[in-house]
């Protein structure tokens, strides 16, 4: 990371939800007892409407993150300027506390596939991500944070294990990491290894926030195969797993995704109150 890049803003390591349309004008009306919000960065792209409106209000009262999901670090084009453009003018405009991407690609051939793709575990293609990540935060001037994926296959040839190149794509880059403990945990589950590898393999200190999230069990098939759908509450599983990221990481700001079959704002506010439990009880580890 080059000496021009700003620092996260200031985020509270508390618990925070991801806003979806449903909420807005709850959250206009009520000004609901949450510590932050979190909203794609990608429905913002549009110019003006409502929703655009509603975040200019809505960012003077609580702390606001921009997470990405189009940006396709991982492909083999080259970065999308016009996409990258959108989100340094909506970097500028908002001033979120933290922005994010997911790490993997989405995109080839001008071609966008609507899903996060897994990457080769190679060193080709840690270089490449590397290569994305360093000019993000050259052209936002900031530090940005990627989020590890959940997959559903993997490439047989690789050169790391999925927990050493998140860890080494956020070393070489410098910068920070989205742990989304629910991936991690589906992860585990579809590929058969042990997620407390996984944690206690991640750069302690580059760890700026955690996602939380429900996924659904696919019956019937030969193997298990879990799907990150963002449809849930969060399992048993991923809450005691999460309990441990807290262990090794401290208090990290830590978000409640729910993007289908989006239930009322107090089921959400109800699942950030229990991460909420857990961040004030929680003792970590020295580093």
């Amino acid at each position: 990371m080059t000496a021009t890049l700003q620092s996260t803003r200031s985020m509270p390591a508390a618990a925070g939800i991801g806003l979806r349309a449903p909420h807005v004008e709850r959250v206009l009306r009520d000004r609901p007892a949450i510590a932050w919000l979190e909203t794609h960065s990608e429905n913002l792209f549009a110019a003006g409407g409502f929703f655009a409106a509603a975040m200019d209000l809505i960012r003077r009262d609580y702390p606001l993150s921009l997470h990405g999901v189009g940006l396709s670090l991982g492909s083999a084009d080259a970065l999308d300027g016009a996409h990258l453009a959108r989100l340094q003018a909506l970097v500028a405009h908002y001033q979120p506390a933290l922005v994010s991407e997911h790490l993997c690609w989405g995109a080839v051939g001008g071609v966008h596939s609507n899903e996060l793709l897994p990457l080769p575990f190679t060193d080709e293609a840690l270089s490449l991500v590397v290569d994305r990540i360093t000019q993000v935060q050259e052209v936002l001037k900031r530090e940005i944070l990627v989020e590890n994926v959940s997959t559903y296959l993997r490439f047989r040839a690789g050169d790391y294990s999925e927990w050493d190149f998140v860890a080494e794509a956020v070393r070489r880059s410098g910068c920070g990491l989205l742990c989304d403990v629910n991936n991690i945990y589906v992860n585990s589950v579809n590929h058969s290894f042990d997620p407390h590898v996984y944690l206690r393999a991640l750069p302690r200190a580059a760890v700026r926030e955690i996602h939380l999230a429900g996924f659904t069990r696919k019956a019937g098939l030969a193997v298990p195969l879990l799907i990150d759908s963002h449809s849930r509450r969060v399992s048993a599983a991923v809450w005691a797993l999460y309990a441990e990221a807290l262990t090794l990481f401290g208090r990290v700001p830590t978000l409640i995704e729910w993007d289908r079959d989006i239930p009322a704002l107090d089921v959400l506010l109800d699942e950030a109150a229990h991460a909420q439990g857990l961040l004030d009880g929680c003792h970590a580890l020295a580093a």
